[in-house]
């Protein structure tokens, strides 16, 4: 073991960017060793430091190299950009298999990552001499913990069946040794959900350190489970049915099939357990205010994602210091504001927000249409900048699907009409105009992405400001708690009071008392949808709930791409405003996880496929 070299640092750290050409230089890569490193205090830091690099990026790497984004019914990018590496766009339509690529490959990289940590814990070691004491290396080792279980959530959300394979494995150990098949799922759950549990107790909450932002807390471990826990209460592994007799190479059935409602109960235990700790120490929802004292909805919708800790923003629970986010916001912008002008959101997730008066649009009482345009503005109490003066979230003149909407609504979709503040003007994605088609960098179905793309985002003038990549965030903890709670305890006065904190910061009337179980389900996936759209979430709830046939599997419409008139007459081929089919994606029960790459099938005999691939 000793004489590991460290071209695996190396080959790691190269990987991600976060290593100087002065630390190459040092010494050739065959003459330094594992000894050698964690006799080193920057060394040994820069190990770690690529232990952590494989946390995804919720930016970039969730709608170019993870797209889970993409994969749900939030994100929609140009389809043209298939032909420019976007293999997501196959996957929405149905076209990949075991052989297809993943860029994350998370079978392949995250256990890559999970050696390196236990490589450190087993060699880092006290260095008094440069100041390495053996409180710094304790809470390096449960860092390297929390990175390890968290590594194996992340694999057991894509694959379903993963092997549970715990500590080093010796380069000469036996073929039995290395070829380990996959482990039942809730054998992997019981042992995450421990070994998470246990390192919260050792953990710091935070960090006073400004450059340790980022890296491991209580808090952070105690969220990771409480997704978990609701996922392994979801339907799609608690009770399903398609995965009676999918075993694995030892015969052991992988899933449970027979419903388990405790499990939502331990769910809600563990949200509750998420909350109280997160509270006690300062976390809660980020918050604006009008000159009048009232909540400003869309600055604080906007602004909660933007917000570091040290600006005030308490609401973040766990989060990436460093992501793409140029990237993310250039794809994002107009073509005509100097954008790629082609990544954005579905007609479906435009649906699913709520009007102003809270009740979704599908409700004859929401006042809501979808034929004609405004005579006057739609003026907001807001201090939202990118609304053209006074409050005007939507200017006269605007197609009335975009009228009298929720805030969160504003904040997340740019449409044909929206107001630029930058340009000073309003967007023109009409097909031959500045914004529009018929180029693969326009609004393929007459939408861009707006939500989580800096206002002040300046591809011009190469201006980009920073903001964390939020991964988890005490909203989320709120909705999860209420979900679960709904399902183990229906009726529970915390159900409600969570869900209505949401829809207050969201600007948008409370829910009434007195709805049914059933009622209140939805309710909480419909706020689900809202408030953590392109977030990153939006994939497993559709997954885990069990409904990617129905939410995945069809036509997928937009406004017509084609249309160069401000119209929304159905018979006017040239209508630029009316529903127009631009996608027909694909979604069967084998979608609900990733394949395991053949690949790796083709190495490993003890693993088996996933369910219909």
């Amino acid at each position: 073991m000793k004489r590991i070299y460290i071209k695996v640092l190396v080959a790691t750290l190269l990987l991600n960017g976060i290593v100087s050409c002065n630390y190459l230089d040092k010494m050739p890569e065959d003459q330094l060793t594992v000894d050698m490193v964690f006799n080193d205090k920057v060394r040994t830091e820069e190990w770690l430091a690529g232990v952590y690099s494989s946390i995804p990026d919720p930016y970039w790497g969730n709608m170019r190299s993870i797209g889970y984004d993409p994969l749900s019914d939030d994100a929609a990018p140009s389809t043209g950009w298939e032909q420019f590496g976007w293999n997501v766009v196959s996957k929405q339509i149905g076209n990949w298999s075991p052989a297809s690529s993943w860029d994350a490959n998370y079978w392949v990289a995250l256990p890559q990552r999970i050696r390196s940590a236990y490589i450190f814990i087993n060699n880092v070691k006290p260095n008094v001499a440069q100041q390495l004491s053996e409180a710094d290396v304790q809470l390096m080792k449960n860092e390297a913990r929390f990175l390890i279980a968290y590594y194996h959530t992340l694999m057991l959300e894509a694959y379903g069946s993963i092997p549970l394979q715990l500590g080093l494995v010796s380069a000469d150990a036996s073929a039995e040794e290395l070829m380990v098949g996959q482990t039942r799922f809730d054998t992997v759950v019981d042992w995450i959900d421990k070994e998470l549990k246990d390192l919260s107790g050792v953990l710091p909450a935070s960090h006073a350190e400004a450059q340790k932002f980022g890296r491991a807390t209580s808090v952070m471990c105690l969220a990771v489970r409480a997704r978990l826990l609701l996922l392994a209460a979801s339907p799609l592994v608690n009770g399903n049915k398609d995965y009676a007799g999918f075993v694995n190479n030892k015969g052991e059935e992988i899933f449970n099939t027979n419903y388990n409602a405790q499990k939502w109960t331990r769910a809600a235990d563990a949200c509750r357990e998420l909350i109280q700790l997160a509270e006690s120490n300062g976390h809660k929802l980020y918050y604006e205010y009008n000159t009048d004292g009232t909540i400003d909805p869309f600055m604080s919708y906007q602004n909660m994602l933007f917000k570091r800790s040290t600006d005030g923003n308490s609401e973040i629970l766990f989060a990436r210091p460093d992501c793409n986010t140029w990237e993310y916001d250039k794809h994002s912008n107009p073509r005509g504001a100097a954008g790629n002008g082609g990544l954005g959101v579905t007609q479906s997730l435009v649906d699913a927000f709520f009007m102003k008066n809270g009740l979704p649009i599908t409700d004859a009482a929401s006042g809501y249409t979808e034929k004609g345009f405004s005579t006057a503005a739609d003026v907001r109490n807001t201090k939202w900048a990118e609304a053209q003066g006074n409050g005007q979230v939507a200017l006269a003149g605007t197609f009335n699907m975009y009228v009298n909407r929720e805030p969160r609504f504003y904040i997340s979709v740019l449409y044909n009409g929206s107001w630029i503040k930058r340009e000073k003007r309003t967007t023109d994605f009409y097909s031959g105009a500045i914004d529009g088609g018929p180029t693969h960098d326009g609004p393929q179905n007459g939408y861009l992405l707006r939500k989580k793309v800096h206002p002040d985002h300046d591809p011009r003038n190469s201006i980009n400001p920073y903001r964390p990549g939020i991964l988890y965030r005490l909203g989320e903890a709120y909705l999860n708690y209420a979900e679960a709670l709904n399902e183990s305890s229906p009726g529970h006065a915390d159900i409600l009071k969570y869900v209505n904190l949401i829809r207050e910061r969201g600007g948008i009337p409370a829910l009434k008392s007195g709805l049914s179980q059933d009622a209140i389900r939805a309710a909480i996936r419909r706020e689900r949808r809202v408030e953590l759209n392109c977030e990153g979430t939006r994939y497993a709830d559709i997954r885990r709930w069990k409904i990617g046939e129905e939410a995945l599997n069809g036509n997928f419409w937009g406004m017509n791409f084609s249309g160069t008139e401000k119209d929304d007459s159905a018979n006017n081929a040239k209508a630029f405003f009316k529903r127009t089919v631009y996608q027909k994606r694909v979604f069967t029960k084998k979608n609900y996880w990733f394949p395991i790459p053949q690949s790796e099938i083709d190495k490993n005999p003890n693993l088996v496929q996933n369910p219909f691939w």
